[in-house]
């Protein structure tokens, strides 16, 4: 199965665009993930209850790792949907970070529907069951509090990737549908009408 295009084919056009480095576009992707983790949040201390558990604070220790954890979390965020694009193209890929938004892209390609899908959720299924595991496995509290935020902001942090994903599964459903990924901006192409 083909995954890409190197060049954009004769009678595809540009239907819709999606820039997470403009400022406006940005703002409102992230803010899609804040109720996200405002539920995960309050879900996870009503349930785990870490006050009550004779600590009032988390241990210094468990802070610095879960900073720590989540900032090796942006980078292999973006490494997994440089790993799907890598395996399914063997094209030069593209990372950054913008004021609004981490990223990875294969810009110099226009990707088919199914490829674009499995590098946009690539993160979203591998960290959605790593944070859930060591939300289950860690015994102390606070731990397990925190480990429950960490998922809550990696959820929210892919709201742009399922925005993404939410487009190609309800409005460009034609698996001709190829999409030009710089990274920070998507762009979408579709066969023009017959």
């Amino acid at each position: 199965m083909k995954h890409f295009e190197t060049e954009l084919p004769e009678g595809y056009r540009e239907v819709f665009t999606v820039d997470a480095a403009d400022q406006k576009t940005g703002i409102k992707l992230n803010l899609m993930g804040l109720p996200v983790l405002a539920v995960t949040v309050a879900a996870a201390w009503l349930i785990l209850r870490p006050r009550e558990s004779g600590a009032h604070t988390p241990a210094v220790s468990s802070v610095l790792l879960f900073i720590g954890g989540l900032l090796a979390y942006l980078v292999l965020h973006e490494l997994t949907h440089g790993a799907a694009y890598k395996l399914l193209t063997r094209r030069k890929l593209t990372f950054g970070i913008a004021p609004t938004v981490a990223y990875c892209g294969v810009p110099d390609i226009y990707v088919y529907r199914r490829a674009a899908l499995i590098s946009l959720l690539a993160p979203f299924c591998v960290f959605t069951v790593v944070f859930g595991v060591l939300t289950a496995i860690l015994q102390a509290p606070w731990d397990k509090f925190l480990a429950a935020v960490a998922l809550g902001i990696h959820i929210g942090s892919c709201s742009g990737d399922l925005y993404d994903t939410f487009l190609y599964l309800f409005r460009f459903r034609d698996p001709r549908t190829l999409m030009r990924d710089t990274g920070p901006k998507q762009t979408f192409y579709v066969p023009k009408s017959r």
